[in-house]
């Protein structure tokens, strides 16, 4: 991607020269976490375990409460810096660019505009070419992905359930859409390829890209119920190059296990044998987590209609 693509947004205090950030080498850093398990973690204790069962990164996020919910106190994220030697990535509101340039300050490896905590501008994104740190952005399609890419994340993660509920099916859709927007891409001539960057409001220089490539131009995970080994397999099978877990992974009586049978199926997704071994011993963490009865209704009642 040439640097020159840029366009420099914000004015005053909050610029920076992006050739002193330049946007391949931010690619590069994400590249280092491709076939890894990134965990979130809302205390020093749980860092140390998602890094002893061998987690590439951790996202560094507050406890789930009432209000409104933003980035993690800056003091946190230092505390678990100084506690680890994996890289630390923390969440910073969509649009709130001072949220990031406090996080790049304190010294976080990877900035997480996120979509999970509450808006900060519900129509600008960050201008991510004037950050220094690498920034991963959420999206639950081909277009969304691109347009982020375009303002400079160097990661994409497609997101499916906001709730932590541990239902991956959302998950498995927007993956799904965006690989077979993809593979729909690749099948184009040159001349398609306009009208589809058009129909799905990206820039057609990356969409000529991704086409070329046969895949997202930067790195691509997924995130949002995976809470099993089967599940970070399943993922890695539809084509991404890792998985995120959400913080309700330590909600169980021995969490190293659980993180750690989930790291060894990213590692070996296509061995069913080792994914059966790294499943087996989980009834704990597996439970609990099966559809509703009132979702099983509106799955039935779906299935009527066909």
């Amino acid at each position: 991607m040439e640097e020159d693509g840029a366009v420099t947004v914000y004015s005053g205090s909050a610029i920076t020269d992006t050739k002193k950030n330049p946007f391949s080498i931010k690619v590069g850093l994400a590249q280092m976490l491709r076939g890894g398990a990134i965990a979130e973690v809302t205390t020093v204790d749980q860092a140390k375990i998602a890094e002893s069962a061998g987690a590439c990164c951790l996202v560094v996020s507050e406890p789930k409460g009432p209000g409104i919910s933003r980035m993690a106190d800056p003091s946190l994220i230092k505390e678990i810096k100084q506690a680890v030697s994996i890289p630390v990535m923390a969440k910073a509101r969509v649009g709130h660019f001072v949220e990031a340039q406090i996080l790049e300050a304190i010294g976080a490896d990877y900035v997480d505009e996120s979509e999970v905590l509450a808006l900060a501008d519900e129509d600008h994104f960050i201008n991510k070419h004037n950050f220094r740190a690498p920034f991963v952005c959420g999206c639950c399609d081909l277009g969304e992905a691109l347009r982020r890419v375009r303002e400079g994340a160097a990661m994409i993660r497609t997101q499916g359930d906001l709730l932590g509920t541990g239902n991956i099916v959302e998950t498995v859709r927007n993956v799904r859409k965006v690989m077979g927007d993809i593979r729909v891409l690749s099948n184009m001539d040159e001349d398609e390829v306009f009208t589809f960057s058009k129909k799905i409001s990206a820039p057609y220089d990356i969409v000529a890209q991704t086409k070329q490539m046969g895949r997202l131009p930067v790195v691509h995970f997924a995130a949002g119920g995976i809470v099993t080994p089967a599940d970070a397999a399943l993922m890695m099978q539809l084509g991404c190059d890792g998985v995120f877990l959400g913080p309700d992974i330590f909600n169980c009586s021995d969490p190293y296990k659980k993180v750690r049978a989930i790291v060894q199926a990213v590692r070996n997704y296509n061995d069913p044998h080792i994914l059966a071994a790294a499943s087996s011993g989980l009834e704990e963490a597996m439970g609990g987590l099966n559809l509703n009865e009132n979702r099983v209704e509106r799955f039935v009642s779906a299935e009527e209609t066909y």
